[in-house]
């Protein structure tokens, strides 16, 4: 069974970086692509970034391209998210999916199991 807890969210600066984490208390976590997910107040929640099950494809949405990055420890059942330079527009729950399909749409329906997001706030 899948467990997903994040962490690592805050209060933030413009421009600086944060590594969000998710753990998966289960034993299956190799088995799921691994995706990030967030939700700003009063806005639709969006995909972020994912990353296949040994890793070697991801994906990224433009609004973090270039500036992010997933990754994922299978040893460790945890999935990481490095955003660099971050913007106020960043602010956003941020909540860590994981699914058995090779990937994920915009809207999450792919998403088997979810963690409960971690808050990430971006001050200018």
């Amino acid at each position: 069974q899948v467990r997903l807890v994040e962490s690592g969210g805050g209060l933030v600066q413009a421009g600086d970086s944060l590594r969000l984490s998710c753990v998966d208390g289960g034993r299956t976590f190799s088995y799921y692509t691994m995706g990030w997910f967030r939700q700003a107040p009063g806005k639709e929640r969006e995909l972020v970034a994912y990353i296949s099950w040994l890793g070697g494809s991801t994906y990224y949405d433009d609004s973090v391209k270039g500036r992010s990055t997933i990754s994922r420890d299978n040893a460790k059942n945890t999935l990481y998210l490095q955003i660099m330079r971050l913007k106020p527009e960043d602010t956003a729950v941020y909540y860590c999916a994981a699914t058995l399909k090779t990937g994920f749409q915009s809207s999450g329906t792919e998403a088997d199991h979810w963690g409960q997001g971690t808050h990430v706030t971006v001050s200018s």
